[in-house]
């Protein structure tokens, strides 16, 4: 409903994710079935970026990511790796495949972290999302990860960039205070963070500066932005 108010509105839609637990067409049909009104090209992901970065430096990865989102890594050469990403992979969080990407990187391989989310939400409550791992492997290598989903402002710039949209014509809404909202924020757009989600109290006051408004939810949020917004952006 709330978003079909959206969609009647003078504005453009985008969903921005840093999901990478799953490929950009099964993340599309997972929405629809949910009944989500939306097209595939107006969703951007953080394993597009990753995928674009790698084409850009022509390496060939070790990709530390779910087996469901390798189709987004089609037709990259992986064997022989030199240079190591990685996503949101708890199969592959093992001793094993972390020393084996620790060792590429002591050997001058890139690390490229799809993003550093902290946490993230799963049925059973917060789980740890690949910030840790990238953190650690940061530390043990002493190198600085490539960082390409939220928050890092290539990323929603990048996400704009065929909307003909600049940053200060631009809302975003997310219930990461930090990824969401902070990295917008430092993008040149607005930020509104939802208290739904992985959104935890006082999660208002980590950013600086603070969210342009916090909301219950979502419906909460698009009502502000079309009684208030629209006549200033």
């Amino acid at each position: 409903m709330y978003l079909s108010r959206l969609r009647q509105a003078p504005v453009t839609v985008k969903f921005v994710t840093n999901t990478t637990k799953e490929c950009k067409r099964i993340l599309f049909e997972r929405l629809r079935r949910l009944n989500f009104d939306l097209q595939e090209q107006e969703i951007f992901t953080s394993l597009t970026a990753a995928r674009n970065l790698l084409e850009q430096k022509a390496v060939r990865p070790l990709l530390l990511v779910e087996d469901s989102a390798l189709e987004d890594f089609t037709g990259l050469e992986t064997s022989d790796p030199n240079a190591v990403v990685i996503g949101l992979a708890p199969e592959h969080f093992n001793y094993q495949t972390l020393n084996k990407a620790f060792r590429l990187i002591l050997d001058g391989a890139p690390l490229i972290a799809i993003h550093k989310a902290r946490y993230y939400k799963r049925k059973d409550g917060l789980a740890l999302g690949p910030g840790p791992f990238v953190t650690g492997l940061e530390y043990a290598t002493d190198t600085q990860a490539t960082v390409v989903g939220k928050p890092e402002k290539a990323f929603f710039l990048e996400a704009l960039r065929d909307l003909n949209c600049s940053p200060e014509e631009a809302v975003m809404i997310g219930d990461d205070a930090r990824d969401d909202v902070g990295g917008a924020q430092n993008a040149g757009m607005l930020g509104i963070l939802v208290k739904t989600g992985k959104y935890r109290p006082g999660d208002d006051g980590k950013i600086n500066p603070p969210p342009h408004l916090t909301c219950d939810s979502f419906p909460e949020a698009v009502n502000h932005i079309l009684e208030n917004l629209l006549g200033s952006k």
